[in-house]
């Protein structure tokens, strides 16, 4: 915790300067977080966390508005077509605002359609199973996959999320088939998925963790590279089987502005947002959920997602996915 607090706050400096010239600027009427997928999910949580901090600190009111389907793009969507005036924000995710952009043949928006404001949190996926599943190690998992032969079904919170392509490569890998049921979001896959209409996911740890606590999903493994200092005793994927040794996916959730919202507003905002994530209790709440906080400001946040959308550019043109957005 010290050390990311202290990340943190190193940050802030590079943001603060740059900001000096509009520490005036506020919203002056209502503003809001649009979510890309259904209530429930780390998306929606996290736009919930900022509002509050947002209104208390801008004095105006800040709601948040769900717009789920098609992966996240119909919610981005209607953020590309707000006013860009600042008062319109995107909770945005590694779904709708990088692989997308490879997965999605009909896309009606662009990289450039908008600015990167701050990222605010990122962590693993873990691979979950309804304790029918009759596995409790991954070797045991892929087995049982085999024997399937592609009749197991996985949730998603959404067609091109992360936790869709952590499927795809997870069954590239290790040479398995399950159909992917695509949902609205996180909240209502983990309903369908502790009452065993599904039977495994790759959710992101941040929605998964308290069911895992509460013994109602059995978690195999976590996606990153590493294991989590929530769950210390879970292991990676990538240790479990020689198959999954290049397995690496983790997730990352965002703040974005419509193309063209003025630069002295995108770094008030990113300002703010860096101050919220150095408190102790927004490092406590993201512990406990199983997420870092990932400080930087608009021109880091907008490198880091120009990367990640060449990273899953190459994975999807590698596996030959293409679909269209729903």
């Amino acid at each position: 915790m010290t050390r990311l607090t202290r990340r943190a706050a190193l940050t802030l400096p590079l943001a603060l300067p740059a900001a000096a010239h509009a520490q005036d600027w506020r919203p002056g009427a209502q503003a809001r977080i649009v979510v890309p997928a259904a209530p429930g999910g780390t998306t929606d949580i996290m736009a919930r966390l900022l509002a509050p901090y947002f209104q208390a600190r801008w004095g105006t009111p800040v709601v948040v508005e769900n717009r789920s389907g098609g992966g996240g793009t119909i919610g981005t969507m209607e953020v590309v077509r707000s006013a860009p005036d600042g008062r319109h924000m995107l909770m945005g995710n590694i779904g709708p605002q990088a692989i997308g952009h490879s997965l999605f043949r009909n896309l009606q928006y662009r990289p450039d359609s908008l600015a990167a404001v701050s990222n605010v949190i990122r962590g693993p996926n873990v691979l979950v199973l309804h304790p029918s599943v009759p596995a409790t190690t991954v070797p045991e998992f892929v087995a049982w996959l085999k024997r399937e032969g592609g009749r197991a079904s996985y949730g998603t919170s959404g067609m091109g999320q992360s936790p869709h392509l952590s499927g795809v490569w997870f069954n590239q890998l290790t040479g398995t088939r399950s159909e992917a049921v695509h949902f609205r979001g996180a909240g209502p896959l983990l309903i369908d998925l502790v009452a065993g209409n599904v039977q495994f996911a790759y959710d992101n740890l941040t929605t998964a963790i308290e069911h895992i606590r509460g013994g109602r999903l059995r978690p195999l493994g976590v996606t990153s590279a590493d294991r989590s200092a929530q769950l210390p005793d879970l292991p990676a994927l990538r240790e479990t089987m020689p198959e999954l040794a290049p397995y690496d996916v983790s997730t990352w959730f965002g703040v974005f502005m419509p193309a063209g919202t003025p630069a002295p507003v995108v770094r008030s905002v990113s300002a703010d947002i860096q101050a919220f994530l150095a408190l102790p209790e927004t490092v406590a709440r993201f512990t406990q959920m199983g997420g870092v906080p990932a400080p930087g400001g608009p021109e880091h946040f907008e490198a880091f997602v120009r990367a990640e959308t060449a990273k899953w550019g190459e994975v999807i043109r590698r596996e030959g996915l293409q679909m269209d957005a729903g």
